[in-house]
């Protein structure tokens, strides 16, 4: 397995985070929404791309595995707005590096809960985040089903000896 860097990105990371995107975008939602909707999406996010200079508060990351970006997050206040990770990089830690740098933003903006919302049918996020200490709270209303999750930032990053995150 190689290295996992993580950093804020940069206007150059636009076009491959906007592929993370739909590929991991993709790998969830094909099979429970429409061709067409999703095609118009994936459409939107490609002449829009992402900008990274905002002043709303949100914090991007990305991850680059040995020098190529292969998953980002982006997160505004208390809510984790995306984690997403190219699926052929799925199962090398690269989600799970993601989270803990989620949490250090959390915890230096003194974030005692965070929140996030999944889409239902996605099993394999619901367990990846449950298996990372996330609890679902129940299905958000909207026009999808997503499920609301929270999470209780710890207050330091070192675990309590005997105890596992």
């Amino acid at each position: 397995m190689g290295s996992i860097t993580i950093r804020t990105p940069v206007e150059a990371d636009s076009a491959r985070i906007v592929e993370v995107h739909i590929k991991a975008r993709r790998s969830y939602y094909e099979g429970h929404l429409p061709e067409a909707e999703l095609a118009e999406w994936e459409a939107a996010v490609r002449a829009d791309g992402y900008r990274f200079d905002t002043t709303d508060r949100a914090s991007w990351l990305c991850a680059e595995l040995d020098g190529v970006v292969v998953g980002f997050a982006l997160v505004m206040g208390d809510e984790l707005l995306q984690v997403q990770v190219d699926p052929a990089h799925w199962g090398r830690g690269v989600g799970g590096a993601l989270l803990d740098a989620c949490t250090a933003v959390w915890r230096s903006a003194g974030v005692r809960t965070a929140h996030l919302e999944v889409f239902a049918p996605n099993d394999r996020a619901r367990r990846f985040y449950a298996g990372r200490g996330w609890r679902e709270l129940g299905v958000a209303d909207g026009p999808h089903p997503h499920v609301r999750m929270a999470y209780d930032v710890p207050e330091s990053p070192w675990r309590e000896p005997g105890r596992d995150r």
